[in-house]
């Protein structure tokens, strides 16, 4: 009786856990873009594949396995199993899951290769409960396989859906001759850019842009399917891009006339492999233009700079002086930034809640599309003063304790990180206080890119908190060497921990930059 009593015990809390394990590598995938290949790399760059939870599941498999597994392990078994699955449900993630339609046709589709998995072993032992036990645990222990295994049945079917859903869209589209597409891409910047444009351009036009980040070719479907009325004007897509190609496809469905480049850097380097694979790829998008339509490139940045670009008219812009567009008369405030965008004949005074150089940069190619779309100087003028900040993108708050916050916590990149040092450093009322985790995603130049924001810091901030262990080494390094002593630096194992050592430090007047908020976007 009491065995029975352990195994439905066992029973139960293997369930539980499998649903959980299984919820959480369909997370892992989502965020992998559905791919299989991205997936395994995500596991192995992370350490996923052999991570104390991964190994006491093996661990528990193999003690399982052996016909002398004494009975008082089924227990054992069944409380490690409910703690594992409730610190999973407790966590939080930077990007929960979004049970999307794929979503939850592949979670049921894991549940039916476990369920499988357990039919099998339950026939070649003559309906052996501890036989459904052991398949069980052999799905929780190797719930990635179950995945990836899901994830390659379901893949035709997956295909068929979305071509039906892109053909649906590119209906959509057809039978709007006259709307203006406009496709936005970069390293960095593009979601900004897209926000900004979006915000000048409303004061002339009906103007629909792809929401959040739905950069990717079935956000842009999802989000002509769903939202794409016929009074709309004009269509901002953002672009997304992990490796050559990516950028095409979706160039080949919404068939864009204005493109904007925002940036090409040495970020997504573990995909993409090397600088000039990121150049090809964003570039993707001003070769796709027609031949009267306009790319809009920010030169600031060598490898925009240096792409030649002789299909379509072309505006190159920077902050300095010497290209078609540039900034004059930049004048940082306690309530606004007044800046001047010259180009082309044209000086336009224009005044901002927003900080930074790469702001301004956003603004000044959003700035140039709306010239050429014969949006009028005033209500460009009205349109940029009255855009709020994007959030975790260099956006600057206040609290009620008076301390200043610079949040640049979406995804760090070495040019954005100098960007937001640069802001940082322009501040003289109290402590200036990075708190960071670092930079990733930058494959072999991960450390030396970490090292040299740590140099960054070093001249910028007075205190310095650097999170978790990724690049902590790297970081701790650059600020060393940068000069920065060793009692102005704070190691945290935790974000918490680290909030916790800003309570004790901060006074009204300083200002905290969040560089980066965890060292992945998974977790």
């Amino acid at each position: 009786m009491i065995t029975l009593i352990t195994q439905i015990v066992l029973l139960l809390a293997l369930i539980i856990y499998v649903g959980v394990a299984l919820k959480y590598e369909l997370q892992m995938l989502q965020q992998n873009s559905y791919r299989n290949d991205r997936y395994m790399r995500w596991m192995k760059n992370n350490g996923d594949s052999s991570s104390p939870r991964r190994l006491v599941l093996y661990f528990l498999l193999l003690i399982s396995c052996t016909r002398f597994t004494p009975e008082i392990i089924h227990p054992f078994i069944a409380v490690v199993l409910v703690v594992f699955a409730v610190r999973e449900l407790r966590m939080k993630y930077k990007k929960p899951l979004v049970f999307t339609q794929r979503a939850t046709r592949l979670y049921i589709a894991m549940w039916v290769c476990v369920l499988c998995v357990v039919a099998v072993f339950a026939v070649a032992t003559r309906y052996s409960i501890y036989a459904v036990l052991l398949a069980l645990l052999a799905s929780a222990a190797f719930s990635w396989v179950v995945l990836m295994a899901a994830n390659m049945l379901m893949h035709p079917i997956e295909l068929q859906i979305n071509k039906g859903f892109y053909n649906e869209a590119k209906k959509i589209l057809e039978s709007m001759p006259n709307l203006r597409i406009i496709g936005v891409t970069g390293s960095y910047g593009k979601t900004s850019t897209k926000h900004y444009l979006y915000r000048i351009l409303s004061e002339k036009y009906n103007v629909l842009m792809t929401p959040g980040s739905f950069n990717t070719p079935m956000g842009v479907i999802r989000t002509v399917r769903e939202m794409m009325k016929p009074y709309y004007d004009v269509f901002i897509v953002e672009m997304g891009a992990k490796q050559l190609g990516d950028i095409k496809e979706i160039c080949d469905l919404v068939c864009p006339t204005i493109g904007i480049v925002t940036a090409v850097g040495e970020q997504h380097l573990e995909s993409f492999k090397s600088i000039e694979n990121v150049q090809r790829t964003k570039f993707e998008l001003v070769d796709a233009l027609p031949a009267d339509g306009l790319a809009v490139v920010n030169n600031d940045f060598e490898y925009i700079a240096n792409r030649k670009v002789d299909n379509v008219a072309v505006k190159r812009y920077a902050l300095g002086e010497g290209f078609d567009y540039h900034i004059e008369n930049v004048e940082y405030g306690e309530v606004e930034t007044r800046f001047t965008v010259v180009g082309e004949g044209r000086s336009i005074e224009l005044a901002t809640k927003l900080v930074g150089d790469c702001n301004l940069s956003n603004l000044m190619a959003s700035v140039i599309v709306a010239l050429h779309l014969d949006v009028p100087e005033k209500s460009i003028r009205y349109g940029v003063s009255q855009i709020e900040q994007v959030e975790h993108r260099l956006n600057m708050k206040r609290t009620p304790g008076g301390l200043s916050i610079i949040d640049d916590a979406f995804n760090s990149n070495p040019d954005g990180a100098r960007m937001a040092l640069d802001v940082l450093a322009r501040m003289k009322t109290g402590k200036r206080i990075v708190i960071t985790p670092g930079m990733i995603e930058l494959g072999d130049k991960q450390v030396e890119y970490n090292k040299r924001f740590g140099e960054q810091m070093a001249s910028a901030a007075d205190y310095v908190m650097i999170v978790g262990a990724y690049n902590r080494e790297a970081i701790l390094s650059g600020l060393v060497e940068g000069g920065m002593s060793q009692e102005n630096i704070f190691i945290a194992d935790s974000f918490a921990i680290a909030q916790g050592r800003l309570v004790q430090i901060a006074r009204a007047g300083d200002v905290v930059l969040y560089e980066n908020d965890l060292p992945d976007t998974f977790k």
